[in-house]
């Protein structure tokens, strides 16, 4: 790695990430995970747009926006904002005459992030990353994290590595299939859930959960960055205990599953 200056040098927002980080070891041992969302994010938006599929790229581009918050990167998160906000309203027209800008800020970050890394490749990083498998049932006390950002799921897991296993699913599918496979047990401490994810996103699974009486078995906090009025009453129409708005910190994660676990009785 190369000094942390080098990234204010290049106008990149770093004492802002530290104070949700809350130091340079944290943000340096994920930013490797930002540099392989984000290439992987920009090649999913693309394929979304040449489907016209503007559901599904609104949520993988508000990801993308999200993670950049995260690591400082303001001007790629202003402009995934913008296309956020345009796919919401259905304006193809905008995505399609606007995407080639959203590419190059977006290769621009990983350029950066390349040379901040001195070199090291994006797909050895990736490779690291897939090789992880997740166990299905669970053998030890857990927190779930249901987010389609590693960024998030890895922070989380640096903060409760010494008290906590963290199982991490990218999306509803996975986090249904962990939960299922979990019910005659009580190793799922509190459930840290997304609500905007592909395939099935988080209001399906709090569907799931309610349907099945498992919600205060497995005591579910929102994490989300749709502050929306519409989202936060919909969200409080399930029996969740909070909602946690990224980016968030250390103390605020660790003091929003301390309220989860005190209102399962599990604390």
């Amino acid at each position: 790695m190369k000094d942390i200056k080098f990234l204010k040098e290049h106008d990149i927002d770093v004492d802002k990430s530290l104070e949700l980080f809350g130091d340079v070891e944290t943000y340096n041992e994920t930013i490797g995970e930002f540099l392989v969302g984000i290439h992987t994010k920009i090649n999913q938006l693309i394929e979304c747009m040449r489907k016209q599929d503007l559901v599904n790229y609104s949520i993988i581009v508000h990801s993308m926006k999200s993670d950049a918050k995260y690591f400082g990167f303001t001007s790629l998160a202003e402009m995934a904002f913008d296309h956020e906000q345009k796919s919401k309203e259905g304006n193809y027209s905008y995505i399609v005459n606007h995407i080639n800008d959203l590419i190059n800020e977006t290769n621009q970050a990983i350029i950066l992030i390349q040379e901040y890394m001195n070199g090291e490749e994006a797909s050895e990083l990736e490779e690291k990353a897939n090789s992880e498998e997740k166990e299905e049932a669970l053998k030890q006390k857990t927190i779930l994290v249901v987010d389609d950002s590693n960024i998030v799921c890895n922070f989380v897991k640096k903060v409760f590595q010494d008290q906590y296993f963290v199982c991490a699913c990218k999306n509803g599918e996975e986090a249904l299939r962990v939960i299922q496979a979990n019910v005659d047990n009580d190793f799922i401490e509190t459930i840290l859930l997304d609500l905007n994810m592909p395939k099935i996103n988080g209001f399906a699974v709090l569907e799931f959960m309610r349907s099945n009486d498992l919600l205060h078995k497995m005591p579910v906090s929102i994490i989300s960055g749709d502050s929306s009025k519409e989202t936060i009453e919909r969200a409080f129409t399930y029996d969740i205990v909070d909602m946690l708005e990224k980016p968030f910190s250390e103390a605020s994660v660790k003091a929003v599953v301390e309220k989860t676990l005190i209102y399962s009785g599990k604390e």
